[in-house]
């Protein structure tokens, strides 16, 4: 890794063929997911992480430490993604299994859900508003959000919690506090 920051493109090449293999051991062995097409998209999330932040590795420090701090977010990005595709997803409908005759259910919303959403969004201040487009919507990680928004992530989890709580109020038609 020092070489390869250093422009050695061998070297880098070498790097990522080495690893690539303890990658796969490592994330099939942590990954709880389905399958190993997910557990590989992992590895490639990571290679990706590896590639975009290669320039922050102290080259004073180990290497493999800091590598498996990246597996670690990439693990914990995977699972928060599963999670939130299973709750939309039923298990019987796979693709190895066909796909199922019946059209999909409609969503369980009026037709005027959507748009009631938007605007509830739109009325909330302009740090919740934003907190919430990138955290709950666009699904960006903390550390994303912040880095846009220049907020601490400390700020940024009070405005997303403070926005989810105006939202609820707002759609359930009580009265809210624009500044909680």
């Amino acid at each position: 890794m020092r070489a390869a920051q250093g422009g050695d493109s061998r070297a880098y090449a070498a790097l990522l063929t080495e690893i690539t293999p303890v990658l796969r051991r490592v994330v099939r062995r942590r990954w709880g997911g389905s399958g190993s097409a997910d557990a590989e998209d992992v590895v490639q999330d990571v290679l990706i992480s590896l590639h975009s932040v290669r320039h922050t590795y102290d080259p004073a420090r180990p290497f493999m430490p800091w590598l498996m701090a990246i597996v670690s977010f990439r693990l914990k990005d995977a699972g928060r993604k599963a999670a939130r595709r299973s709750v939309h997803e039923r298990s019987e409908w796979s693709l190895e299994h066909g796909l199922p005759d019946a059209a999909a259910e409609p969503a369980p919303e009026s037709p005027g859900d959507s748009e009631e959403l938007r605007r509830a969004i739109a009325s909330l201040p302009d740090g919740q508003r934003r907190a919430i487009e990138l955290m709950k919507l666009e699904e960006h990680s903390l550390k994303e959000a912040a880095a846009v928004t220049g907020m601490s992530v400390g700020a940024l989890k009070v405005a997303v919690h403070r926005g989810l709580k105006t939202l609820r109020a707002v759609l359930a038609g009580g009265k809210h506090d624009r500044n909680r």
